[in-house]
């Protein structure tokens, strides 16, 4: 029987556990972590026949080495003992690519991008759920890849997004559509360089048969038809500003289909069918529409999906209203970039919450930001002394450090009072790990206290 050790216990790593387990290997998880929900875990893979190993990495016995090593999303891919692994001839993947190797027969669209990922996902799954197909969501949101293999059925389409580090681990994945949603530096900690980080992205694009890319993204834009010569391009400024002779555009106020040089430019839906307010939710409707479009679906379920569209939790996502003020939830927003557009996409003034554990990245856009719109900002998290220099810096002196979102909630409702602001915005510009296991969590733990204080 061959051997596979599994990196990560987390949903990924579980499901990529059991998919090699029903494929007939021997199978062992390990994480670094102990927890009582881990030690839960290990307990329940136990009964299924699956060595779960707590608090250890994976150590290699030269007599004995595993044929295979998967990576939960995670897991650096450049930590020693994946080097070494490489170094010694073993098979070394991603659960992303475990994935892809059962479910290659199937037509796939890969979404990538630093911000937009989510939605545009989201969104795309709709549409084709309102065609009638079987198109999970999976990857970064919805289920791990390989829960989707594991399903007794196997689907009409798979809809993933796919971070960096999904296309890093990855060797063949290969969607037949392409989607790159935004590109700015993030995660730089782990990619290092811009280029290195650009170049992982583009990989995906690269093997993807249709692509589709924002044209309104000032980097991708840029590079444009040098570095993307085939692609279909969208923009929400009209067709004068597409870049290359096909794509998706708004025009009037419709988004406006143009699928070669001399083909005639359609309506396909009315950008009004959208609830999500801002730009960017605009770029990720072109986006998506071209997905589906290039997919061959029609404009009736296009249109359908669109109005019946929620939202995606924790993206700037409403949870109630107090007094005439909005509570809004973009736990989400972990970057600068991310932040900045959450700013700019409620009614100005607002009272920010921001903080968390920094992350390398330009800050001057979103300082510029609240400026602007922020009438007072509550700092949170590692990241709050940091901040409270950088504001003091660009000559902003209306801010507070409460450290958690306990004190937060009440304070910016005494301060939304105070300067009559009509927004009370969580957009942290920051990760969660100080104080959270992950951004949902913490976005969680902000709609629990925002429910509380109206209902009190």
């Amino acid at each position: 029987m061959p051997r596979a050790a599994v990196i990560g216990l987390g949903k990924s790593g579980i499901a990529a556990a059991r998919l090699l387990q029903r494929e007939g290997w021997e199978v062992e998880l390990s994480d670094s972590n102990t927890s009582e929900t881990l030690l839960k875990q290990q307990q329940e893979l136990a009964t299924e026949n699956i060595t779960v190993k707590l608090g250890n990495t994976l150590e290699f016995n030269d007599a004995d080495l595993p044929q295979l090593i998967v990576v939960s999303p995670g897991v650096p891919w450049d930590i020693p003992v994946l080097v070494k692994a490489r170094e010694l001839g073993i098979e070394t993947v991603g659960e992303m690519e475990l994935a892809w190797r059962y479910l290659q027969s199937l037509p796939w669209v890969g979404i990538t991008g630093t911000n937009g990922k989510t939605t545009t996902t989201a969104l795309i799954a709709a549409i084709f759920q309102a065609a009638g197909l079987d198109a999970p969501a999976c990857g970064n949101i919805g289920y791990a890849a390989c829960e989707v293999a594991l399903a007794e059925k196997l689907p009409d389409w798979v809809i993933g997004e796919i971070s960096s580090y999904q296309i890093e681990s990855s060797v063949t994945l290969s969607p037949r559509i392409g989607v790159w949603t935004t590109f700015t530096p993030d995660h730089l900690s782990r990619h290092k360089t811009l280029d290195n980080y650009y170049n992982i992205k583009a990989k995906l694009l690269q093997k993807s048969q249709l692509q589709v890319f924002n044209g309104n993204d000032a980097y991708l834009g840029k590079v444009g038809l040098s570095d993307w010569p085939d692609a279909y391009w969208t923009s929400v400024k009209g067709k004068d500003y597409l870049i290359g002779d096909k794509g998706f555009y708004i025009e009037d106020g419709w988004v406006i289909e143009k699928l070669s040089a001399t083909s005639t430019p359609e309506p396909i839906v009315e950008v009004s069918a959208l609830r999500m307010v801002g730009e960017h939710n605009q770029q990720n409707l072109l986006m998506a529409v071209a997905a589906a479009r290039l997919a061959e679906i029609n404009r009736d379920a296009i249109s359908r999906a669109i109005r019946e569209f929620p939202g995606v939790a924790h993206r700037l996502e409403h949870i109630c209203t107090w007094e005439g003020i909005d509570f809004i939830n973009d736990s989400k927003a972990t970057n600068y970039d991310a932040a900045e557009v959450g700013l700019a996409s409620v009614k100005s003034p607002a009272i920010l919450i921001a903080g968390g554990e920094a992350k390398a990245g330009d800050d001057t856009g979103w300082l510029a930001k609240i400026q602007a719109q922020a009438a007072a900002v509550l700092l949170i998290g590692n990241a709050a002394p940091a901040f409270a220099q950088r504001l003091q810096e660009v000559g902003y002196s209306n801010y507070e450090i409460v450290e958690t979102m306990d004190k937060a909630i009440p304070k910016s409702a005494e301060l939304a009072k105070k300067y009559q602001a009509s927004v009370v915005l969580l957009s942290p510009a920051c990760a969660s790990f100080d104080q959270y296991s992950n951004f949902e969590v913490r976005g969680d733990h902000f709609r629990q206290l925002c429910l509380n204080w109206a209902g009190n």
